[in-house]
């Protein structure tokens, strides 16, 4: 049997077919957009590789869609198939039993198939960056750091996959606090593999967990090819830099951004749709018009209301739902998420439940100015919020608009205590967004007559 360029086994000879296998593996882990072209090349010369059809399927889940759920079960189909005719090695039927239980909505259950394969070999990358990945969607950040410092023993300085497990680190460091360690982390290993954009990103993460937008501007600026190459997680790190600028009251760049960047190609794909959805809100919560930008993302969200697939997106469509006063969609996709809720039969349903329910109950509260129901659920909902997955920076949104709909609620206490839990996750940086809401609460307090040593006793 070959080798591929990880030293990993192969049912695949030596060729063309190989050759791809191994340029797909290696734009997978830099999140290239010529991925699915090195795979659809390999999968052309070797159909009957049934590794390649299980990844093709763990590629198509991933994104998140309902319509594609069945292309990857014709994946599924083909990986099985072509693992009766042609005998396949431990390590890739586990591949594809970890697909298989994705399919059932079971993603903890494919993350057991994952671990087996690291437990054989903690040097098997791809299986490293699929379990990554998977805990990601699940907001497991401590699972997703314990994988990786178990593994990275086993990658010493000739393994082809250094840099991009270096680069997968330093975001399990930094979603769990350690943001100095994660700042170095993320730094090596772009040395090692330059074209790392999650490594880039993961470093983006600890500026913006720092607050120093500026130091964050200062790193992505001149790095545009590390993400340029990427398929639309490179919509992600503009809005990263957007976040930045937006962070620095330079609101004029923050629209520029997101026009000439982050939707310049007026896709679909739900992580596009939380980039846009996120930035929009957090302009108009300091008070800035977006003018028709809604529109365009409620007209995609109104055709995804029954999709489903994580509760992550859901949330997000139902942001620019809510901007775009698209009230029947709402109440569709409110409907969905109760009735997904209540049947609870899978893992995804779960994250439905709860955060999902308290959580959608308190967006659409918050869209129609009923900021008391707004903030009674959005604060249940945060108790488990990292369920719904997605990063601190991204779950932000939330956050913020819990705070706010505490401070328009009058509940002025209860907002400083979640905007005080806020800065001491970053370890007691503050923000312009939250000096901002403090300044509020104070002159909140003041209007009401209460001084702080008032409020203290």
């Amino acid at each position: 049997m070959m080798q591929d360029i990880f030293g990993q086994t192969t049912t695949l000879t030596a060729g063309p077919a190989l050759e791809s296998w191994n340029q797909t593996q290696l734009a997978f882990l830099s999140h290239g957009a010529a991925t699915p072209g090195h795979l659809g090349d390999t999968l052309s010369a070797a159909p009957d590789f049934a590794l390649g059809q299980a990844v093709k399927g763990m590629f198509y889940v991933l994104l998140g869609r309902k319509e594609l759920l069945q292309t990857a079960s014709d994946a599924l189909a083909s990986a099985r198939q072509a693992a009766q005719a042609t005998p396949v090695t431990g390590r890739e039927a586990h591949f594809i039993e970890a697909l298989a239980r994705w399919l059932e909505g079971n993603p903890r259950r494919a993350l057991t198939h994952f671990e087996a394969i690291l437990a054989v070999d903690p040097a098997d990358v791809l299986a490293m960056k699929l379990d990554h990945a998977t805990r990601f969607i699940l907001g497991d950040a401590k699972g997703m750091r314990q994988m990786i410092e178990t593994v990275k023993p086993a990658y010493g300085i000739d393994h082809a996959g250094r840099g991009y497990l270096m680069g997968c680190h330093a975001f399990a460091l930094e979603e769990t606090g350690d943001y100095s360690r994660a700042q170095s982390m993320g730094r090596e290993g772009m040395l090692i593999t330059p074209n790392d954009a999650w490594g880039l990103h993961a470093v983006a993460h600890v500026y913006d967990m720092t607050a120093d937008a500026a130091g964050g501007i200062a790193w992505l600026t001149g790095r545009e090819n590390a993400w340029a190459h990427c398929n639309n997680f490179r919509y992600h790190v503009w809005w990263h830099k957007a976040l930045m600028h937006l962070d620095l009251g330079q609101y004029d760049v923050v629209f520029d951004l997101y026009d000439a960047e982050i939707r310049a190609e007026k896709t679909d794909d739900y992580r596009d749709i939380a980039n846009a959805t996120s930035l929009l809100m957090r302009l108009e919560l300091d008070g800035h018009d977006v003018r028709d930008r809604w529109e365009e993302l409620a007209e995609i969200s109104a055709a995804r209301t029954t999709d489903g697939c994580l509760i992550f997106a859901d949330l997000h469509y139902l942001l620019a739902l809510i901007g775009g006063q698209r009230d029947t969609e709402i109440h569709t996709l409110l409907g969905r998420l109760h009735s997904d809720a209540q049947a609870n039969t899978t893992g995804l349903h779960a994250a439905m439940a709860d955060p999902g329910v308290a959580a959608a109950t308190g967006l659409e509260a918050f869209g129609e100015a009923d900021f008391v129901k707004a903030f009674t659920h959005l604060a249940r909902a945060r108790q488990h919020f990292h369920h719904a997955g997605g990063s601190h920076a991204q779950r932000d949104i939330f956050e913020r608009l819990t705070i706010d709909s505490g401070i328009r609620a009058g509940y002025l206490d209860q907002a400083e205590v979640i905007l005080l839990d806020r800065t001491h996750r970053r370890n007691g940086h503050e923000d312009g967004y939250a000096a901002a809401r403090r300044n509020l609460i104070e002159k909140g307090r003041a209007a009401a007559g209460l001084s702080l040593s008032m409020r203290a006793q």
